[in-house]
């Protein structure tokens, strides 16, 4: 029976410093050699991921913006997209409007071109570390206006503002059954971000789509926060790393060491057999 094993990526397989270890670079690969099947699955595009991943020879497809996306690392081809209707995005957008907070849209113009549009001129501080942060991605779309920024396909909308603004409108809505809504602090600043994707994009409905893409028997994952719990739910067996969530470690199969000390390389390391 085929195995595919697949790893949330910030506070699991990456350290603090946004990047995947030497050390698990060369035990994963080694272990991608003798036949494991490795993919992961993020709230990351495939660029930020690509630069965390640097070196890591991933294997498989890969669940990309917590399912919004499902992306061939090794073609470049978006295998599955899951989108917002023209009356969804602009509902989301004017919630956003309402409440003072100017969204990051993440979409496409045409679909072999994902762009991430914001409007110039309402960048906030958080907004600005963002854009510091990823210059030179060549996603980035600076537009002058609301028709512009939501122009096209649209999966993912992403919104960086202080707690409180945001809290407002996540209260709005995270009621509404047509969306999922992840409100939290982001892991390696201090600022407070806000995600909205359509209900179908999720972890959970990304690994089924691989699981039956690939011809996989069973499914490994291991996680740390809310965003994995979905995942958890349909995968075989799921491992909680050390530094996760209490609550989902009450959840996963088992704990295992910490995202800071290659916990999920050394765990398959030691229980991968070909």
């Amino acid at each position: 029976m085929t195995t595919l094993y697949i790893s949330d990526l910030d506070g699991t397989l990456l350290t603090s410093r946004e990047r995947v270890s030497a050390y698990s670079i060369e035990k994963l690969n080694a272990l991608i050699e003798r036949g494991m099947i490795l993919s992961f699955a993020t709230a990351r595009s495939a660029l930020s991921a690509k630069l965390a991943l640097d070196g890591l020879k991933i294997n498989a497809p890969v669940v990309l913006y917590n399912g919004g996306l499902i992306y061939n690392y090794g073609t470049g081809e978006t295998l599955r997209s899951v989108l917002f209707t023209e009356e969804e995005k602009r509902y989301v957008f004017s919630v956003l409007k309402e409440h003072g907070i100017p969204p990051f849209v993440f979409g496409a113009r045409r679909k072999d071109r994902e762009r991430v549009a914001y409007e110039v001129g309402k960048e906030n501080p958080g907004i600005v570390r963002y854009l510091y942060r990823r210059r030179g991605d060549v996603r980035l779309d600076p537009v002058g206006s609301e028709e512009e920024l939501l122009d096209g396909y649209i999966f993912y909308f992403k919104c960086i503002c202080p707690r409180e603004q945001l809290e407002r409108a996540w209260n709005i809505l995270k009621y509404d059954e047509r969306f999922i809504c992840i409100f939290h602090q982001e892991k390696y600043q201090n600022d407070f971000w806000m995600e909205i994707s359509p209900r179908e994009a999720t972890k959970a409905n990304g690994v089924i789509f691989l699981r039956n893409y690939l011809g996989c028997g069973k499914v490994v994952c291991f996680g740390d926060t809310s965003n994995d719990s979905d995942m958890f739910d349909v995968c075989d067996e799921k491992y909680a790393v050390m530094n996760a969530d209490s609550w989902l470690k009450e959840k996963a199969t088992g704990v295992i060491g910490y995202c800071e000390e290659d916990g999920v390389a050394k765990w398959l390391e030691a229980n991968f057999h070909c």
